[in-house]
């Protein structure tokens, strides 16, 4: 077995990145118009990428709790604001409640695994804390995006109906049970969906990873277990709060609903 990973150049960076023109090449074919958005994803993720390695060897360099939990702020706060972003709703507070939403769910999962279940020590050691925190994020982003999405696109064109719920003496959790329903349940498709196909039609990225660096595969397996429940927790945790803060927002004090406090963005 390989004693690690094979290194790659700038050679075989760009071989990899040609496939990106096939996508290129679907889009005009089909006249989807999402050709310049493929080829800027492409770079954002390369340049974001590179950028990334070099923090973290900075900061795996440093070796200090300080830095580390600066880092993973920042990447929660990151990460809070690109799901806000992504939704083509709006309402006041928004950003703030995506924020705090990914902060406290994020966390809390990311230090039960380190503390927890792997007992790492010190708890800051980075080559363990912040990859687990970055997978949490990746998978509680779309969740949490996904959620808002279909909470605010439900109290905008079901307002009548929610509307008429309050009417007949429905509470607020009542009158906005079937949205908060739909949206939880959106938010956790994409996590299901993935501990549904692990093992089967795909090989996650974490066993993937530590096969490739020589791991045991069964060790490997165990981790890659561990981090689906982990995200699992968090997508959990991050889609429910976002949801409920969400429908909070869109209420008044009176527990009236304020469909114009809804704005519509476009699509992102």
């Amino acid at each position: 077995m390989s004693d690690g990973v094979l290194p790659l150049g700038p050679g075989q960076l760009a071989l990899a990145g040609a496939l990106i023109l096939l996508n290129a090449a679907a889009s005009v074919a089909l006249q989807l118009g999402l050709e310049r958005r493929l080829l800027l994803g492409a770079v954002r993720a390369f340049v974001q990428l590179l950028l990334l390695g070099l923090v973290l060897q900075w900061v795996f360099a440093l070796q200090g709790p300080t830095v580390v939990l600066g880092l993973m702020v920042a990447m929660a706060v990151l990460a809070g604001v690109e799901a806000a972003r992504r939704t083509t709703h709006r309402v006041a507070g928004l950003h703030a409640l995506s924020m705090a939403v990914m902060l406290v769910s994020s966390f809390t999962v990311t230090f039960y695994a380190v503390l927890f279940i792997v007992d790492v020590q010190p708890w800051w050691r980075p080559q363990y804390i912040v990859p687990v925190l970055g997978m949490v994020l990746g998978n509680t982003l779309n969740g949490i995006s996904l959620g808002l999405e279909t909470t605010l696109a439900g109290f905008a064109t079901e307002r009548e109906r929610v509307e008429m719920l309050l009417a007949h003496g429905a509470t607020r959790a009542e009158a906005s049970r079937d949205v908060v329903r739909r949206a939880v349940s959106t938010g956790l498709i994409p996590i299901l969906n993935a501990m549904a196909a692990a093992g089967v039609v795909s090989i996650p990225g974490m066993m993937t990873g530590q096969i490739l660096a020589g791991q045991d595969p069964a060790g490997a397996a165990r981790y890659q277990i561990m981090i689906l429940f982990v995200i699992a927790g968090g997508v959990a945790l991050g889609t429910v709060g976002i949801v409920l803060g969400a429908t909070r927002l869109v209420f008044d004090d009176r527990d009236r609903l304020r469909s114009d406090r809804i704005r519509s963005v476009g699509s992102r």
